[in-house]
C-alpha cells in the first residue's frame, strides 16, 4: 500500500520474492506551491481576464466543482488548506471567532493578524488548530524548505513554528514591524538585503482606502504590496530554495483580488477596479512561472492554485429590521448598520428581559445606545453586565455566528437559542440557520451544524448559531453567480464587495493544477474542497502529518497521472423541519465515499444556487 509519494510502502511478497530484486533509486522528490488567488471566483476566469491562470487550467486540472468551506471566510479556509481538516476539527469558523478570553482587548477578535495568532496559539496549548499543519510536518518529516509569502493572517496559520520566528519564513503585511511581524533570521535578512531589496513590507496604499457612505472607495488595485510579496518570492525566496538542493514547500497568498473588490468604488465587484486586480495576481503567477523555469525548478514542481472562497457584492437592504430605522453617520439613509445582526437581536430579547443591553467588546464594552449608534465593528455582547455575556455576536460579512457562552446554565441556554431562532426567522435578511442542538435542541426551521461539518474536536468554542445571509443576483448579463448580491454585517457600503455566505457563488471558488504530478488536459469533475488540497499537498510530500478529528479531506487521486481514477459521486438536499412561519433552511451536498461537499443552503428564493 502506498502511503505518499515519498512515504514508507508496504508490499505483499509472494513466491516470486526468491527471483533477483534489482533497486532502482527514489523518484526525484517533487516541490509543491500552493498560489492562493485570495476571493478569485471560478467563473470569472478566462483568456481575456486571466491569461495564465487559464492556460495553467486548461493545461493541467481543470477543478470545475470545486468548493469553499463553510462559512466562505479567509482564515476558516486557511485552516483547510493547511491540515486538510474540515471547521469542526480546526476551530477557525470565522475571521472573527468568541474566544473566552480577550485578545487584543477584545473576546471577538479578528484572526488575520499575527500577534492575535500568536496569542490564540499559546492560550490553547501552542496549536489552536488541533491539528498539525502540513507546511509544519514537510519541514519536520521531510526536511523540506518552506516558506509563507502574503497575505497577513493565513499565510501564519500554516505553520505555527513560523510564526513564532523559530522555524521556516513568514513574510507578510507585518513583516519588519517590530511586536507584529514575525521576525526574520538573519540568514534571510542577508539574502533580501543581497538581492537589494527591503525587509519591511510595503503597505496597501491607495487600495486600502475603504471609502465611507459618502466617497467611494478604492479605484486602484494592490499593486505595490503585490509587487514586495511578488520581488520576495522570485528574487529571494526562489533562488535560496534552488540553492539549498531539497525539495520545498512555498504559500503565496495573494491578497488581491479580495482586498480590491472589498474595497472598490466601481459600484459592483466585475468592474475596472476588480477585473485591474485579477490581471495583477495573473501577472504574479506567470512571473513565478518564468522565474521556476530560468532556475531549473518548473518541471519539478506542482504548482496548485485555488482560491479560499468566492465573492458577492455587498446589498444592504432590509424591510424588516429595526436597525435598518435608525439614523448612523456612518451610514446610508434606510440601510443595514454595522452589527444590525446583534443589534436586532439586542431588540428582540429585551422584549423578554428588559435588564439586557447591547455592548461593544471591541471599544472596552461601551454600551451601544441602539437609537443612534452602532457596535464599531459589528460585533457585539448582549447582558445586563458584560462580564457576564448571555449572548455574543461575530460578525463577519455574508454570515455571522452566535454564541452562547458555557457559563449560561443548559436551561437558559435552551430558552434564550429558541427566542433567537424565532427572532432570527422573523428577519428578511436571513437565509438559513444552523444550530448547536446539543446546546439548543432541535429547532423548526433550522438544520444542525453538525450537518455542515462544524462540529468536531474544536478547541475554540463552539457557536451556538450560525447564521447565513440572503443573496439574491441581478441582470449583469453574466451567469448568476457573477451577479450575486448579499447582504453583509460589515462596515463596507453597499456595491462594494464581500463573502462568507452559503450562495454558490461564495461557494464556487477557483481551483486548478499542473505540474509533474498532475494529468495534462484534464477536466476533473468530481467535487473538491480546499480541504482536499491540504491532503492532497500532503500525499504529494509522502507525510503524514496524523490526525486528531475524523473531518479531514480526501487526496484527490482522479487528478493524478499515475493511479488516478474516479469514485461515485451521490447528491442529497437536507430539509430543516418548517418553522412556524414555513420557513426552512435547505442545504444540497456531494459525497465521494465518507467526504461530504457543501454546495449551497439557505431558504427558499433567498440564496443564489438553491433553486438554480
Amino acid at each position: 500500500m502506498v502511503k505518499g509519494r515519498f512515504g514508507a510502502k508496504r508490499f505483499l511478497f509472494s513466491a516470486l520474492a526468491a527471483l533477483p530484486v534489482v533497486c532502482s533509486a527514489a523518484p526525484a522528490p517533487h516541490n509543491v506551491i500552493l498560489f492562493v488567488p485570495d476571493g478569485l471566483r471560478a467563473a470569472i476566469i478566462d483568456p481575456q481576464t486571466a491569461p495564465t491562470l487559464a492556460r495553467l487550467r486548461d493545461e493541467g486540472v481543470n477543478f470545475v466543482n470545486s468548493h469553499s468551506l463553510f462559512p466562505t471566510f479567509t482564515t476558516a479556509n486557511a485552516s483547510a488548506f493547511a491540515t486538510g481538516h474540515g471547521l469542526g476539527d480546526t476551530g477557525d469558523f470565522s475571521n472573527a471567532i468568541y474566544t473566552g478570553v480577550a485578545f487584543g482587548g477584545s473576546v471577538t477578535p479578528f484572526l488575520e493578524n499575527d500577534q492575535t495568532l500568536r496569542e490564540l496559539n499559546m492560550h490553547l496549548g501552542g496549536n489552536y488548530l488541533h491539528e498539525t499543519p502540513i507546511v509544519t510536518a514537510a519541514r519536520n518529516q521531510g526536511g523540506a524548505s518552506t516558506a509563507l509569502i502574503g497575505k497577513l493572517g493565513p499565510v501564519a496559520i500554516f505553520d505555527g513554528a513560523a510564526l513564532r520566528g523559530q522555524e521556516g519564513l513568514v513574510i507578510d503585511d507585518a513583516t519588519g514591524t517590530p511586536g507584529k511581524g514575525v521576525p526574520l533570521s538573519q540568514e534571510w535578512l542577508k539574502a533580501i538585503e543581497d538581492a537589494k531589496l527591503q525587509a519591511k513590507a510595503v503597505g496597501r496604499g491607495e487600495n486600502g482606502n475603504t471609502g465611507d457612505a459618502r466617497h467611494p472607495g478604492t479605484w486602484v488595485a494592490n499593486f505595490a504590496q503585490q509587487q514586495y510579496f511578488l520581488e520576495q518570492t522570485i528574487k529571494v525566496v526562489l533562488p535560496k530554495f534552488k540553492e539549498a538542493n531539497k525539495p520545498f514547500v512555498l504559500v503565496y497568498w495573494s491578497r488581491d483580488p479580495d482586498g480590491s473588490q472589498h474595497n472598490q468604488g466601481d459600484g459592483n465587484i466585475n468592474g475596472p477596479t476588480s477585473l485591474s486586480a485579477i490581471r495583477a495576481v495573473d501577472s504574479a503567477l506567470a512571473a513565478i512561472e518564468q522565474t521556476l523555469k530560468s532556475l531549473g525548478l518548473y518541471d519539478s514542481t506542482d504548482i496548485i492554485v485555488s482560491a479560499d472562497h468566492g465573492f458577492s457584492t455587498i446589498d444592504k437592504g432590509s424591510k424588516t429590521s429595526p436597525a435598518a430605522a435608525g439614523s448612523y453617520a456612518d451610514t446610508r439613509e434606510k440601510e443595514l448598520p454595522p452589527g444590525f445582526l446583534a443589534m436586532d437581536l439586542a431588540v428582540a430579547l429585551r422584549n423578554n428581559d428588559s435588564t439586557l443591553q447591547l455592548f461593544d467588546p471591541d471599544d472596552d464594552n461601551k454600551q451601544v445606545d441602539l437609537k443612534s449608534a452602532h457596535p464599531g465593528n459589528g460585533n457585539g455582547v448582549i447582558a445586563s453586565d458584560p462580564k457576564q455575556p448571555q449572548v455574543i455576536i461575530a460578525a463577519n460579512g455574508g454570515s455571522d455566528l452566535i454564541y452562547i457562552p458555557p457559563a449560561v446554565l443548559d436551561k437558559r441556554a435552551h430558552e434564550l437559542g429558541t427566542q433567537l431562532v424565532r427572532a432570527l426567522l422573523e428577519q428578511d435578511y436571513v437565509s438559513g440557520l444552523f444550530v448547536n442542538e446539543q446546546r439548543i435542541g432541535k429547532q423548526p426551521g433550522a438544520l444542525s451544524m453538525s450537518d455542515i461539518g462544524l462540529i468536531g474536536t474544536a478547541l475554540t468554542p463552539l457557536p451556538t448559531i450560525v447564521v447565513n445571509f440572503r443573496s439574491f443576483a441581478t441582470d449583469c448579463q453574466r451567469t448568476r453567480v457573477l451577479c450575486a448580491r448579499e447582504i453583509a454585517d460589515t462596515r463596507l457600503q453597499g456595491g462594494q464587495g464581500m463573502h462568507g455566505s452559503f450562495s454558490r457563488a461564495d461557494t464556487w471558488n477557483f481551483m486548478a493544477a499542473r505540474g509533474p504530478d498532475f494529468r495534462q488536459g484534464f477536466v476533473d469533475s468530481m467535487p473538491a474542497s480546499n480541504a482536499d488540497i491540504g491532503m492532497t499537498i500532503a500525499h504529494l510530500l509522502g507525510i503524514q502529518p496524523g490526525a486528531t478529528g475524523k473531518l479531514s479531506g480526501r487526496v484527490l487521486q482522479e487528478s493524478f497521472r499515475e493511479g488516478g481514477k474516479s469514485a461515485d459521486v451521490c447528491t442529497q438536499t437536507l430539509k430543516s423541519q418548517p418553522a412556524a412561519n414555513g420557513l426552512a433552511t435547505i442545504l444540497k451536498t456531494q459525497r465521494v465515499g465518507s467526504n461530504v461537499y457543501f454546495d449551497v443552503a439557505g431558504f427558499s428564493g433567498r440564496t443564489v444556487g438553491l433553486e438554480d
